[in-house]
């Protein structure tokens, strides 16, 4: 099977969720998790239409055109408005064979567009960040280099702004994705001597209203930069998670289905209802969850509150004190809601009017 390139949404994603190692392991793969989804019978409800893709498309032409004459205008007017305006701006030349030769080629022109001193905009270049122990490859829609050296994230995305304002958990989504590529570009910074800053606001890009035309915003990214940091650090190894399966473990979609059912549940999976808006597998984690009881399907907040207890079960036999510490703090939280509970009830009981 053709291997899926990791990209900065699910990095995103995956950085949301570290807990879970059957996406990070399908995820480094490259594993077609939509295919497999569809193989096990819970096939995702989400995606880009082809419509979507494609206004997308023509919308970040616009905004790239006359050699991004007015990319650079948006950039200099919400970002960097006291250095001389981009009246002829360089446009790097990315081109190479493959993705090892575009990392390298993008850093080189990173390095050349800092020591000139101008305005350089690089078209989708590539970059490169370790993630759980291995390489992925990251292509940011642009990034501008400034006059002073600094670097800035241009994310463009066909979402429209309606008067002044757009969907703020499109833009959080954007915001966290954003947020990857900084981290991949500090890398590249990091082997410079000095190395150039990178801005920890970007810019966004979307359509104004129902047209065409671009809306430019500055978007600060440095909490989302910070988080995404932390929890991919957290990140088991791929080696790590590949070594505790049984041997000869195969995520083939061409696998009868039992045989296929079998081989992703040998992966452990931390699901989440925040899942459903991220991960093709999330409808089938959410019935495994649910068959098992378990308490992360009830949400992430509640989870934390349970403590130690893992199961729909556990947390009713604790609530009635059959199991649990009475010195635990969950505990001792979900008897005394029982019994606030059983006595809202039995006064309930108490006050009915028998029907004549």
């Amino acid at each position: 099977m053709p291997a899926r390139p990791l990209d900065a949404r699910a990095l995103a994603a995956l950085a949301a969720n570290p807990g879970c190692r059957r996406r990070a392991l399908l995820d480094g793969a490259g594993v077609d998790k939509a295919a497999l989804a569809d193989a096990l019978g819970a096939p995702a409800a989400f995606g880009q239409s082809q419509f979507a893709f494609a206004r997308g498309h023509a919308f970040e032409t616009r905004v790239k055109a006359d050699g991004g004459a007015e990319l650079l205008r948006l950039v200099h007017e919400r970002l960097d408005p006291t250095a001389e305006p981009p009246r002829q701006a360089e446009v790097a030349d990315l081109a190479a064979t493959n993705n090892e030769g575009r990392t390298a080629r993008t850093a080189l022109a990173l390095r050349e567009a800092t020591e000139a001193g101008g305005w350089t905009l690089l078209d989708h270049p590539m970059l490169a960040l370790q993630v759980a122990g291995s390489p992925a490859f990251l292509e940011p829609d642009a990034v501008v280099v400034h006059p002073d050296g600094t670097w800035t994230v241009v994310e463009i995305k066909s979402f429209p702004v309606l008067d002044g304002a757009a969907d703020p958990a499109k833009v959080g989504a954007a915001a966290r994705q954003a947020a990857v590529y900084v981290l991949a570009l500090e890398e590249v910074a990091a082997r410079l001597d000095p190395p150039p800053r990178v801005r920890d606001r970007v810019l966004l890009v979307c359509p104004k209203d129902f047209s065409n035309l671009p809306a430019a915003s500055a978007v600060d990214v440095r909490k989302q930069r910070a988080v995404t940091a932390r929890q991919l650090a957290r990140l088991t190894r791929l080696e790590e998670i590949a070594g505790a399966l049984p041997e000869g473990v195969c995520f083939s979609p061409e696998l009868p289905a039992e045989e296929l059912t079998a081989a992703v549940d040998a992966v452990p999976a931390t699901y989440a209802p925040e899942c459903l808006a991220t991960c093709e597998l999330a409808f089938h984690c959410r019935a495994r969850a649910l068959a098992a009881g378990e308490v992360t399907a009830l949400g992430r907040s509640v989870r934390a509150e349970l403590g130690g207890l893992r199961t729909v079960e556990e947390v009713l036999a604790a609530a009635h004190g059959e199991a649990g510490e009475e010195d635990d703090p969950a505990v001792a939280a979900l008897r005394r809601a029982a019994a606030l509970r059983a006595q809202a009830l039995a006064a309930a009981t108490a006050e009915e009017v028998p029907c004549p």
